[in-house]
């Protein structure tokens, strides 16, 4: 069988729309009637929770609060909904070239799994993405509890294909530690510096553009005997 292949999302398999990202969060504080600023900050403060505990109308009510405000149930939803937009966009933005790709590790035979660190209106939107139906799994941290690097995410993710961690191919950017997390199970990592270079300092191979995977995990020419190229490394 084709080695699985394990994803990360953002700054992998689309853009991280981080900038896109704060100035929804300065509308929605608008819509809640806290500073924008202030909601801002208070997202990035608390990332975590929002990736393993809270979902989008407990975020809402949750930074609001702590900023002094007590928005209606009205206000939280108009606001949790501008994020769920925001994550529409964004999974519905991604390239062909980035579905090509895809679409030829699933020619080849490799089961493809996503694992990502998210909040839940990505897990909500991703239904309706063009990238859900080329994978076999799918786990958000937000919806197991578990967020990378955390061993158990992989080994979910891992699980829930049938097959070994160290089985698996890692792809991702390298944020959150998730390259470290994915090596120390034994797994082959792959960084991608196509969408952002995030993780410079690790030692292993580099992808520069995602479409050089699909050869790079095809086994050599027999007739040749030569091994695929293998990608600059950092």
């Amino acid at each position: 069988m084709a080695r699985p292949v394990m994803f990360d999302l953002f700054h992998t398999l689309v853009h991280g729309a981080d900038d896109e990202r704060d100035r929804v969060i300065g509308e929605m504080a608008l819509i809640v009637g806290v500073p924008p600023a202030d909601l801002v900050a208070a997202y990035h403060a608390t990332w975590r929770d929002r990736l393993v505990r809270w979902d989008v109308a407990e975020t809402v009510r949750i930074l609001a609060g702590r900023l002094g405000a007590t928005p209606t149930e009205e206000q939280v939803t108009r606001a949790g909904e501008h994020r769920r937009a925001l994550a529409r966009r964004v999974l519905g933005g991604v390239s062909a070239a980035t579905l090509d790709v895809l679409d030829a590790l699933r020619t080849d035979g490799h089961p493809l799994a996503l694992v990502s660190n998210a909040t839940s209106e990505t897990a909500e939107a991703w239904p309706r993405s063009p990238l859900a139906r080329r994978f076999d799994v799918a786990v958000f941290s937000c919806e197991v509890g578990l967020a990378k690097p955390d061993p158990a995410i992989y080994r979910t993710t891992a699980e829930r294909l049938g097959v070994a961690p160290a089985d698996c191919v890692f792809v991702g950017d390298g944020a959150d530690g998730e390259l470290a997390g994915a090596a120390a199970f034994g797994m082959t990592v792959f960084r991608t510096t196509e969408h952002r270079d995030t993780d410079p300092s690790w030692d292993g191979t580099v992808l520069p553009a995602l479409g050089d995977l699909p050869a790079l995990l095809r086994p050599p020419s027999r007739a040749s005997g030569s091994p695929n190229p293998i990608p600059r490394r950092a």
